[in-house]
């Protein structure tokens, strides 16, 4: 190679590596900026308000009504001072369930679709091990409180009484707990936000809790905004009633099945024959 030669190829090689190095400055300014402007945005992000109270139990009712089914655990103590635990299935829109429900001298499976309930017997009726009772009235739903978690939002609906508590270490990590003491007038109050529920629901639930003179409500909603835990004390005439319950595997159990019919006696047929 001539001197002529080797100074072009010098030149060329300098002139390349001042280009590279411009590049990678330029991208390396490029990539600053970028993390700089997600650094921002993420920020931006965590400086957006947090849902109302309001809001963010609107949110997880949408969500828990179209899951349909959940797992629950109950434990509900009566005005008289009795206790009784459910456990297993609970499903809404329309209401069933299927649990094993104890009391303080009874033990006994019982399964709900629509009106009738199914309680299965120790001992057999008729050689057949399920009592099925309507709950319907002259056609009419037999009004009554479902105690799902879609109905423990549903109470909470447009209640501007709603607000949220201060994080507890007893808490479950990510959880947000809503509370709202709310009189049998609130209860009845319908609004806008009670309206993304069906119409029948709506006011079946308004019957169903016209007996009320305050019901004390607390709901946690976990991190995929369905309800993880539920407290509510209920205030009538009778007394103070009150129910803790758990929920999980939103959408993820079957849903619930009656009896084979074979195997099921009619009550009020039970009944008539003495």
């Amino acid at each position: 190679m001539n001197r002529i030669v080797g100074k072009r190829v010098g030149a060329v090689l300098a002139g390349a590596a001042l280009l590279v190095g411009g590049l990678t400055a330029c991208d390396g300014a490029k990539k600053d900026g970028a993390a700089k402007d997600a650094a921002d945005a993420g920020a931006a992000a965590d400086a957006s308000p947090a849902p109302s109270p309001v809001e963010a139990v609107k949110a997880s009712w949408l969500k828990t009504a179209a899951a349909k089914f959940a797992m629950a655990e109950m434990r509900s103590t009566g005005a008289d001072g009795k206790t009784s635990t459910q456990t297993g299935t609970k499903g809404w829109y329309p209401s069933s369930h299927d649990l094993t429900v104890k009391g303080p001298t009874s033990e006994a499976r019982s399964v709900m679709t629509g009106e009738v309930i199914y309680t299965q017997r120790k001992e057999p009726v008729n050689g057949k091990a399920w009592m099925k009772l309507d709950l319907s009235v002259d056609g009419k739903p037999g009004v009554r409180m479902n105690e799902d978690p879609a109905e423990y939002l549903a109470l909470l609906l447009g209640q501007p009484k709603l607000v949220l508590v201060p994080f507890s270490p007893s808490d479950a990590p990510g959880t947000r707990h809503y509370r709202a003491a709310l009189t049998g007038a609130d209860l009845q109050a319908a609004d806008e936000a009670t309206k993304v529920m069906p119409e029948k629901d709506r006011q079946y639930l308004h019957e169903s809790v016209k007996h009320l003179t305050v019901l004390e409500a607390d709901v946690w909603i976990g991190k995929d905004d369905y309800p993880v835990h539920a407290l509510t004390v209920s205030h009538d005439d009778k007394g103070v009633s009150s129910t803790q319950a758990t929920f999980d595997g939103f959408g993820q159990v079957a849903p619930v099945a009656a009896p084979p019919a074979d195997q099921v006696a009619d009550f009020d047929e039970v009944l008539k024959g003495g």
